[in-house]
Order: structure tokens, then C-alpha cells, then sequence
């Protein structure tokens, strides 16, 4: 495994804490950019992180999807950029592609944003029923279109993945709960994600196991490792305390999931692959990076990987 960090496309300062965190591999989004999915430019931020003595292993990051979820017209033409973009990233050697589905159109939602842990330190939390309280979102579209449209793109991009040599890597909906502010959601159980992988058993077909929204499910989370096994390819390594409609995001070593256990399990079944902290406490002196979403500061990462190190080393070979 290869514990590694969300990076923006461009050295800054999180590149330098990248290299003397002792990491070599990157996970990329490219925030506020535009048309970033061309060949050009997955080659040159490639080559960039090469020549910073990192290895670019994930693009975490979409084109527009919007109409392609809902079945609107002009989804061929959006699921024609996905394509474009999986071919770029084969051509360019990076492996590993994170997505999302019914996230959108409404997103990550959370309620709190500096709910108090120890020292101070400030996290995010959700609850459902405040949620619940704003307007519906704006469109009108049934559990079975979803699954329709599903079937749709993943019959389109899946051939497409497996020639590229790239993996498909779904992320689970965040909050796990259907529906959101009247948009049903269908990443949100660890059947329906079973369901999502028979629609093509590829091997190119998997998950970006996002710890915290399976621990929020409900479920065991390292047997839930084992269950999806090689279908895994890409991991969030984070814990919440409560449930999907209820839930305070946690330090990593306080929360509801065994995470030694969790850790465990990775290696049991063989996976190799990035895994990334997420979500962590904003700490003392994140005021540098004020405009940072809550749970993307810098400070608490740098507790993050140094307590999955210790973990990898405890559950070494």
C-alpha cells in the first residue's frame, strides 16, 4: 500500500509536506481548472510530479456529469469527455480514476462545520433532519431513471477503462442516505454497491472505499474490505462516530471503526494500491489556508499519514 495525499496540480506548500512526509505517489484534483482532462495537460502535471519525486497515481477529480446522472440531452457529449479523458490517462500511465454518481447534482452535504473535538481541534458534522428543512433540489427524477442511467454510462466507459489499463474507482455518496433534499441517491449500502459491481463484473470496475461512509452505513468495515476484495482499488482512510442520518466526522483513531483491523484487512486480500487520509480536524495554525474546505487542512493530515504508517508497520509482513 502506498499512503499518499490530494495535491493540487501546481507545487505549493502541500508538495513540500508531501516529500518530507517520506511519501512518493500523489492523488490529483484540479481545482478551479478548466478542460484539464486533455492529453496535454494530464502529460505535464504527470511529468510535474515526476520531477518533484512523486508518482501521479490518481486523478480524484470529474468533467461535468450533471446531465449524464439525470438522462438529460447532451450526456453522450459528457460521457464522450469522460471517455476521452480515461484514454488520456492510460496514454499518460495514470492508473487509478475516483467518480462519483448520485452525489450529484445536490453533493457533499454537511450541517456543522467547526463542531468541537479534543484540544480545540474542529470537524464536520451531518444531520439529516436540518437537512432536510431546505427546499427540494430543483429536478425531478425516480431511483429506477438512476439505475437506468447507471447501466447507461457504465455500459459506455467500462470498455473503454479496460482497453485504457485504467481502473474505475466509485466513490460511495456522502452522506450515505436516500434521498437528499428529495434527489434519491443509490451509493448509499453496501448491497447496492454489490449491485453496482454486477452490472459489469470487469475487474476495471471498483470501488474508492471510502471508510467513513461505509462505517456510517452501518457496516463492519474490515469484513466489508474482504467481502469486495480486488475490487477495491483506491481507499479514503477516515472514520465518523453515528449513522447515515446522524454523524460527527472523527479523528482517525477515535472514531467507530477498528482501524487496525481495517488496516488488516487491506493486506489480507491483497490489495496494493494508494490510500489516502481524509477528512481531517482543522488544528491550530490551519488559519494559513482559511479558504480550505473543512476537512481538507493540512495539520491534521500530517497526524493522519504518520498514524497509518505506524499502522502499515504494525500489519507488515
Amino acid at each position: 500500500m502506498d499512503p499518499t495525499w490530494m495535491l493540487p496540480p501546481r507545487p505549493d506548500r502541500r508538495w513540500t509536506l508531501a516529500r518530507q512526509l517520506g511519501l512518493s505517489t500523489a492523488v490529483v484534483r484540479f481545482w478551479g481548472k478548466t478542460e484539464w482532462w486533455t492529453y496535454d495537460s494530464l502529460l505535464r502535471t504527470a511529468n510535474r510530479f515526476a520531477d518533484h519525486g512523486l508518482s501521479l497515481d490518481v486523478v480524484e477529480d470529474r468533467p461535468p456529469m450533471t446531465k449524464t446522472v439525470l438522462g438529460e440531452d447532451g450526456r453522450d457529449e459528457e460521457i464522450a469527455t469522460v471517455k476521452r479523458l480515461l484514454r488520456n490517462m492510460g496514454e499518460v500511465g495514470i492508473g487509478v480514476y475516483s467518480w462519483v454518481w448520485t452525489e450529484n447534482p445536490v453533493g457533499v452535504l454537511r450541517t456543522s462545520d467547526a463542531v468541537p473535538l479534543r484540544g480545540e481541534s474542529r470537524t464536520t458534522a451531518y444531520d439529516h433532519e436540518q437537512s432536510e428543512r431546505a427546499p427540494d433540489h430543483p429536478v425531478d427524477i425516480t431511483e429506477a431513471e438512476l439505475w437506468e442511467n447507471l447501466e447507461y454510462f457504465l455500459d459506455e466507459v467500462v470498455p473503454v477503462a479496460e482497453e485504457a489499463g485504467v481502473d474505475l474507482a466509485l466513490h460511495p455518496d456522502d452522506p450515505p442516505v436516500s434521498p437528499v433534499r428529495g434527489v434519491p441517491r443509490l451509493v448509499t449500502s453496501v448491497e447496492n454497491v454489490q449491485r453496482i459491481l454486477d452490472l459489469h463484473d470487469s475487474p476495471n470496475h471498483g470501488l474508492t472505499f471510502c471508510q467513513g461512509n461505509f462505517s456510517a452505513m452501518g457496516t463492519d468495515v474490515p469484513e466489508t474490505i474482504r467481502r469486495f476484495g480486488d475490487r477495491i482499488h483506491f481507499v479514503h482512510f477516515r472514520d465518523v462516530e453515528g449513522t447515515p442520518e446522524q454523524f460527527v466526522e472523527t479523528w482517525h483513531e477515535e472514531g467507530q471503526t477498528d482501524m487496525l483491523a481495517a488496516m488488516r484487512a487491506y493486506r489480507e486480500v491483497g490489495f496494493d494500491g494508494p490510500i489516502r487520509p481524509d477528512h481531517v480536524p482543522r488544528m491550530l495554525d490551519d488559519e494559513d489556508r482559511e479558504g480550505a474546505m473543512s476537512g481538507y487542512t493540512d495539520t491534521g493530515r500530517l497526524f493522519a499519514i504518520g498514524y497509518m504508517k505506524g499502522l502499515l508497520e504494525q500489519t507488515a509482513p
